[in-house]
């Protein structure tokens, strides 16, 4: 089993961890993680972008000139989609792009983004992340005593603590979240996973 340091704010070691085998020390799938990021993007999307048809745009009722005699080329509408000013063919209309994705692939996705981290070194744990008042300034320590400091960030918290959200929310490149939303896009998208001890006990106890 994976075997880390746990460190307090300042980046003292104060005990270790024994991580889960069957949560942080998968196989990463790269295509697990793939069709989950796919997904997550896809499901973000409000497909709201409308185009106007022929029958929708404004005027276009009279026949511009008659069908045979003048040496032009028939027409039937001047709002047809070869006009200047004319309907849209085949034009996007509003839509879900929404899918869902099986549950053993999202599982696996969640534990390859949470292995690739241990692989690559990039998962901190810390004993406890919590201040005394609405300090940014104590939240830019702890990244620099962790050695998360001047990389994007995914502080990750067992419940909600308002002063550490709030410090938190105006530093460049970080992002807090709560251990029940985290998900594999946000994973992969930040460098660091800064994340609380209970949080990872939380963690391993949904995912083993």
């Amino acid at each position: 089993m994976p075997n880390i340091k746990v460190l307090d704010m300042a980046g003292n070691a104060v005990s270790d961890i024994e991580l889960s085998d069957a949560v942080f020390g998968v196989k990463p799938s790269k295509a697990a993680m793939h069709t989950m990021v796919v997904n997550y993007l896809a499901n973000q999307r409000q497909g709201t972008q409308s185009t106007l048809t022929r029958t929708e745009v404004r005027g276009g009722g009279r026949k511009p000139w008659r069908q045979k005699g003048t040496g032009h080329a028939r027409q039937g509408s001047i709002r047809a989609p070869q006009w200047t000013h004319g309907g849209i063919a085949l034009g996007p209309k509003p839509r879900s792009y929404r899918f869902t994705v099986n549950k053993k692939v999202k599982r696996l996705a969640m534990k390859s983004a949470l292995s690739t981290k241990v692989l690559d070194n990039n998962l901190i744990v810390i004993d406890s992340i919590a201040l005394a008042d609405y300090k940014t300034k104590d939240m830019v320590a702890m990244l620099s005593a962790v050695g998360a400091a001047g990389s994007k960030a995914l502080i990750v918290m067992p419940e909600a603590d308002a002063k550490v959200i709030k410090s938190t929310a105006n530093i460049p490149g970080v992002k807090t979240a709560l251990v029940n939303t985290i998900n594999v896009y946000d994973i992969l998208s930040y460098d660091k996973f800064v994340v609380a001890k209970a949080a990872v006990e939380k963690i391993q106890e949904v995912y083993a």
